[in-house]
């Protein structure tokens, strides 16, 4: 099995908006690090390999990140052990706080791409019945232990 997820955040501004230009003049940056990592799989993205384009919510400032990677440990390592942990740290200057659920993962059989429809299911049955196997987060993951350190308060 391999590790699919999907992170959503509610921007502050549109993408093209000054306020939001440094994340997004690093999207192709961290995406194109993602690519390169040992484990990455697959990430969902337009054919332009823009994933932000894609407007999957009805609130257009809401978007959607979801790849596979083939262990919660190659995940973590580049969450949490890469540039992209910088980003991460000021979200608050980019996204608005998220009242629900917006990160979940889910084991997915090897060769498994997910559309939009699983991981909003994904990520409404971890709203609805809260952690099981069929949808988590960092925390039921027995082996992740980088997250503590840099989790959401």
């Amino acid at each position: 099995m391999q590790l699919a997820e999907l992170n959503l955040g509610r921007l502050s501004q549109p993408i093209d908006h000054p306020d939001i230009a440094e994340f997004a003049d690093n999207l192709d940056r961290i995406n194109g690090l993602a690519d390169r990592m040992p484990g990455f799989v697959w990430r969902f993205q337009d054919d332009s390999g823009n994933a932000t384009s894609v407007q999957a919510f009805d609130d257009p400032l809401i978007i959607a990140n979801m790849s596979v990677w083939e262990t919660a440990a190659d995940l973590e390592r580049f969450v949490w052990g890469t540039i992209h942990r910088k980003f991460y740290e000021r979200r608050d200057e980019w996204f608005g706080k998220m009242t629900e659920h917006h990160f979940v993962m889910w084991w997915v059989e090897e060769g498994h791409r997910p559309d939009l429809a699983e991981a909003k299911a994904k990520l409404a049955h971890l709203q609805a019945h809260g952690p099981s196997d069929e949808a988590f987060g960092w925390a039921d993951l027995r082996s992740a232990k980088l997250w503590e350190k840099s989790r959401c308060a």
